[in-house]
């Protein structure tokens, strides 16, 4: 009996010089990524010290990523990097946008040449795992669907028999393509490319037939087709919704800080429109408060009581919220701004608020 016990004694000894070493090979690991931020709380820490956060984004999408004629980014995904500067720095402008590509977006976000991938990146098990990677709360639930010339003869999967269909290589977009269209029978010549401008270079030159990609995304690509090829009559996007594409910001794993600071932005974001703070309101919101539940989202006593401890519990200012609804405004806000334009209404679809129908839902801030 007294062996056993030496033996399990000396055991648990060596897994505790192992955990030892584990710890200290984290910490020599962790001084080789780039200054990204490997450990608990180091992500922030690095961003405030350089001042700025480094977001990946797109720049050739309208409505999510896409470089405006005056050289500024502009979209819905561009806006949620506004918004977690608004809440680290309180000034929305302190964000470097990165072009991440299709191909790159993973890599710079493990290497630490960027510390959120926000730019239309479906949340899927293979990456969230297998990257190890974190998606935050979805902020816009899309679909991919696929695009035809106006006069054409394609009107549903079934007629794309033996057409040849542009998509972006090394993306869910190309395995969903080949995974739907096989299984229905339709034969397909597949044509990829890096990006969206090249699709668009090789639909109008009579490449392809039709090309493939989020919803969203063809409705911006339509919105901004050239008045030279027919505008935007000129393009007719299918009905048929090939799959389910939750679009968010990623970070990466292992840093729980930034993780709940980027979530929780989202949420609170979410939560304003809820509570029916709006840019224009906030500042009267915060001086005085209608509930209790504004008072905590926006980091303020309710009829005399103590401030709820929101934003010191992630590292922030107690009234980061007033900054973040008070320069980018609340979910809606930003829809109206970014989506609307390319022609998807919000109301009645997955991306309204869940009191109307929608996906769109904020955790409770209590």
């Amino acid at each position: 009996m007294r062996s056993k016990f030496l033996v399990a004694l000396s055991l648990a000894a060596i897994a505790s010089l192992a955990l030892v070493a584990v710890a200290c090979g984290d910490d020599d690991d962790d001084g080789g990524n780039g200054g990204g931020g490997g450990g608990d709380g180091e992500t922030l820490q690095t961003v405030r010290d350089r001042g700025t956060l480094r977001c990946g984004v797109k720049d050739g999408q309208p409505g999510f990523g896409n470089i405006e004629p005056d050289g500024s980014y502009a979209g819905n995904d561009v806006e949620f990097c506004k918004a977690l500067a608004a809440a680290i720095f309180g000034d929305s402008s302190k964000v470097e946008y990165v072009l991440a590509s299709a191909q790159d977006r993973f890599e710079l976000l493990s290497s630490g040449e960027i510390d959120v991938l926000i730019r239309t990146t479906t949340w899927t098990s293979s990456r969230d795992v297998g990257l190890e990677t974190r998606f935050t709360t979805t902020t816009f639930y899309d679909g991919q669907g696929i695009i035809v010339g106006a006069d054409s003869n394609y009107t549903d999967l079934a007629s794309l028999e033996g057409s040849t269909i542009c998509v972006t290589g090394g993306t869910t977009t190309e395995q969903n393509l080949n995974d739907v269209l096989g299984a229905a029978g339709v034969n397909f010549t597949p044509l990829t490319f890096e990006d969206d401008p090249s699709i668009q270079a090789a639909f109008i030159a009579g490449r392809c037939d039709a090309w493939t990609a989020d919803k969203g995304n063809l409705a911006g690509q339509r919105a901004a087709f050239p008045e030279a090829e027919g505008g935007p009559e000129a393009l007719r996007i299918l009905s048929a919704t090939i799959s389910k594409e939750p679009l968010g910001p990623v970070v990466r794993e292992g840093d729980d800080e930034w993780f709940d600071i980027v979530q929780w932005t989202v949420f609170g974001v979410i939560a304003a429109e809820e509570l029916g703070v709006t840019s224009s309101n906030v500042a009267a919101a915060s001086a005085d408060p209608p509930s209790a539940d504004v008072a905590r989202l926006l980091g303020v006593g309710f009829e005399g009581g103590e401030v709820f401890d929101f934003g010191a519990s992630l590292g922030l200012e107690p009234d980061f919220m007033q900054d973040v609804i008070a320069q980018v405004g609340n979910f809606g806000e930003i829809y109206e701004r970014t989506i609307e334009p390319i022609g998807l209404a919000r109301e009645g679809s997955l991306n309204d608020l869940w009191t109307r129908g929608g996906l769109i839902y904020s955790a409770p801030v209590r």
